[in-house]
Formats: C-alpha cells, sequence, structure tokens
C-alpha cells in the first residue's frame, strides 16, 4: 500500500522537474541553483546538526561542517565587503525576525513601506513586527508610487521618533533612499535595517546599491532571488562587537537551532559562483528588465514607472485591470507556461489583494538560463499573443524554452 504511495511522490517530483523546464519562470522571488550546487544536496550533511558557530558548538562530529561554514563566511565577507556575517538563518523571513527581536520592543514606532507600496509581509502587523509592536507607520511614497516621499519622511521621522526603520521592498525596482535617510537616522539614533531579499544578487554583483556603505545598519535578505543560492537567509552588518554579539544571539538562539546544513553546502558553491560571475550576471539582468519592459510597453501594457526607466532591478510592475486583474491575468499566462505573480500596485486598497491591477515579473532565472535583450523581445511577443490577441502559445513557449536548458553563470559551464 505505501509502496504505491511514494511512487506516486516520486512520480510527481519527476514531472516537475520536467514541466518547470518546459515554462518562462517570471517569479520574481526565485531562481535555480547550477548543478554543481544542486549535486552537494542530499549528502550526509542532510542528516547533521551543529548549533553554535564553527569550533564552539554544542554537538562533536562538526569538524567538516565548521570548515566549509567559515570559508563561506570569509567569502562573504569579502563578496559584500563588510566586518559581520551570520549564515544561520535559514529564510528571510527569520533573518528578519532574529534582528527584529533584538530592536523592536513593545510600543516602539517602527517606519516601513506598506503593502501597495511593495513592502513584504514580515514588516507588518500580520507578520513579524507585528509580534513586537503594533506601532507600525508606512513611509510616504512619491506620486509615482515606486518611491518614499523623502522629505515627508523626514517629517515623520521627527514627529514620531521611531525606534526602527525597514527599507527593502518585495515589488522592489528601484533602490531606497538610504543615504538620504542616514544623517536624520544618526541623529536621533535609529536603526536603520534593509532588507535586500529581493535585489542581494545585484548588490554582491555591484549594480544596485551598496546599502551598508550608504548608512544602513543591517542588511537582511534570503538567498534565492536574484542571488542564486538554495532556500536561506543572511544578515550582514558593519556594526561593533558589542552590538554584533547583541544580533548573534537574535540568530541563535533566539530564531535558529540546527540551521540545515545542507543547502549551507550548496549556498557556498552559489557563492563562489556570485564571487566569480556575479557581476556579468548582475548587470546582463538588469538589462534585461529594462528591455523587456520598454518592449512590453511599446506593445501597449501598461508597464509602470515608465518615466524612471521602469526599473533599476530585476522586477517588473505592469498594471493588468483591462485583462481581468492581476489574479486573471496570471492564471491566463500560467496556462500558457508563463509563470509570474499577481501584485498590488502602489495606492490600491488592501481590499484589492485577492485580485490586484498588477503583476509583478522577475527576470532573474530566464537570464541565468542565458536569455539576453532577444530573448526578452519574444518573451513580450508571448504576453502580447497571449493577452491582448487572445492565442493560446503554450506550444510555442514550451518549443522555445527547449533552447535554454543550460544554467548560465556557473561553473558548470557557462
Amino acid at each position: 500500500m505505501y509502496e504505491r504511495n511514494i511512487t506516486h511522490i516520486e512520480r510527481h517530483v519527476k514531472k516537475q522537474n520536467h514541466w518547470r523546464l518546459c515554462t518562462l519562470n517570471l517569479i520574481a522571488s526565485e531562481n535555480v541553483l547550477s548543478d554543481r550546487a544542486r549535486e552537494v544536496m542530499g549528502s550526509d550533511f542532510i542528516h547533521r546538526y551543529a548549533e553554535g558557530h564553527p569550533g564552539e558548538r554544542y554537538y562533536q562530529g562538526t569538524e567538516i561542517i565548521d570548515e566549509i561554514e567559515s570559508r563561506l563566511k570569509k567569502h562573504l565577507k569579502s563578496l559584500f565587503n563588510c566586518r559581520h556575517v551570520d549564515v544561520r538563518p535559514i529564510s528571510g523571513t527569520i533573518a528578519n525576525d532574529a534582528i527584529f527581536s533584538r530592536y523592536i520592543g513593545a510600543g516602539d514606532v517602527v517606519m516601513v513601506n506598506s503593502t501597495p507600496g511593495g513592502g513584504h509581509i514580515s514588516h507588518h502587523r500580520v507578520g513579524s513586527v507585528g509580534k513586537y509592536t503594533s506601532n507600525i507607520v508606512n513611509f510616504p511614497l512619491s506620486k509615482d508610487g515606486f518611491h518614499i516621499d523623502v522629505e515627508r519622511t523626514c517629517d515623520l521621522i521627527r514627529a514620531l521618533s521611531p525606534r526602527v526603520i525597514i527599507l527593502g521592498k518585495s515589488l522592489f525596482l528601484f533602490p531606497e533612499p538610504v543615504e538620504e535617510l542616514e544623517s536624520i537616522c544618526r541623529e536621533k539614533k535609529i536603526i536603520m535595517i534593509y532588507d535586500g531579499a529581493h535585489v542581494l544578487g545585484l548588490i554582491a554583483g555591484g549594480q544596485f546599491q551598496n546599502p551598508l556603505k550608504e548608512g544602513a545598519h543591517l542588511i537582511t535578505a534570503s538567498t534565492h532571488k536574484t542571488y542564486f543560492g538554495s532556500q536561506r537567509g543572511i544578515i550582514l552588518s558593519d556594526v561593533g562587537e558589542n552590538e554584533w554579539r547583541k544580533i548573534d544571539k537574535g540568530a541563535f538562539p533566539g530564531s535558529s537551532s540546527n540551521h540545515h546544513l545542507d543547502t549551507l553546502v550548496s549556498l557556498a558553491i552559489a557563492t563562489y559562483e556570485m564571487m566569480e560571475f556575479g557581476r556579468e550576471y548582475a548587470r546582463q539582468t538588469i538589462a534585461n528588465a529594462r528591455h523587456l519592459g520598454k518592449t512590453l510597453y511599446n506593445m501597449g501594457f501598461k508597464v509602470q514607472a515608465e518615466e524612471f526607466g521602469f526599473t533599476e532591478s530585476h522586477q517588473l510592475a505592469v498594471n493588468v485591470s483591462e485583462f481581468g486583474g492581476g489574479d486573471e491575468a496570471a492564471r491566463h499566462l500560467k496556462d500558457n507556461g508563463i509563470i509570474l505573480n499577481m501584485n498590488l500596485l502602489p495606492f490600491e486598497p488592501l481590499d484589492k489583494v485577492s485580485n490586484p491591477a498588477g503583476v509583478r515579473l522577475g527576470v532573474q532565472e530566464m537570464t541565468r538560463f542565458g536569455m539576453k535583450e532577444a530573448e526578452m523581445e519574444i518573451i513580450a511577443s508571448f504576453f502580447k499573443k497571449c493577452l491582448i490577441e487572445g492565442q493560446y502559445v503554450g506550444d510555442e513557449v514550451e518549443e522555445f524554452r527547449t533552447g535554454y536548458q543550460k544554467v548560465h553563470y556557473s561553473f558548470d559551464g557557462g
């Protein structure tokens, strides 16, 4: 009886593996591991524990993972040019919680990006921040909705004296005003946290902004979006040793026990790939996003932020209300082999969350499969045929995708 169930699961795993290689994945929060990074997963490390720091574990038998973790931290410090790295959080949200638990107390005022303004759920009342305080204030937005209004934000900071401000978004088209807010945060002793989950790979590649050098106290992030590693979290900082010890306890024992050694090893390989290929990869990712945005716009789609060149990241936002809204458009595209997600656009009411006006696109995975500007034009043509002309393009998408099966910007040979 159970053998049949096991076979059923195995068959579905094979089906998933095949199907996703036949689709155009434009989910902005996903990426792919190289073959070499995947090959080290499923090793003996998948069974093992390693609480604490290398050389200071609470378990015996950790000498080999101690060496791997120590090397990874050393090279991440070099890659991001920072003093401190913690690789033990097992997701970006857990990295956030480790930090929030150290800096946010009951009653503290915290300023964040709103959900329509692109903010992540962990920054809000129903997420991690809401576990520590209910005094959560949204940043005011500029008229375009994709930038923080710095002048009005400074006025609010003076009036409210927040304990923490959290920059970074899920709908993340443009750099955040870290430099512009640094002086007032320093003056009022406000902790500036930068959630770089979506743009970590662009930061690593030197093509976005450098939050720590611009004045952020900390960067939290996941490691599987533009940073093409395994699904984990990370904390980066240049704070002093005493301050870092406080942060360290937020990661362990505050939010993590064992930290999933199996995926830590694949993150190490992905990090070496990022060090070797990251600048070229990040540059091409942004170029692809901008070119796709321009092409879709010229085809008649309501690509947002046209006055700013559509994007400076891996993402695009498109208003698809004329095609039934974000949920309807995303479902229709999925049926044609194009995978993305619906997304609130700036200034939309929260009651639109189940079918907002927008969809969010990310080009980082298709970039890693070797696609460049010419391929972005082909992808745009699929959008036009599918949504504007009402054609079925699933077979065309699958045929097109057969030419892009190899992972680039990796030691696999790309």
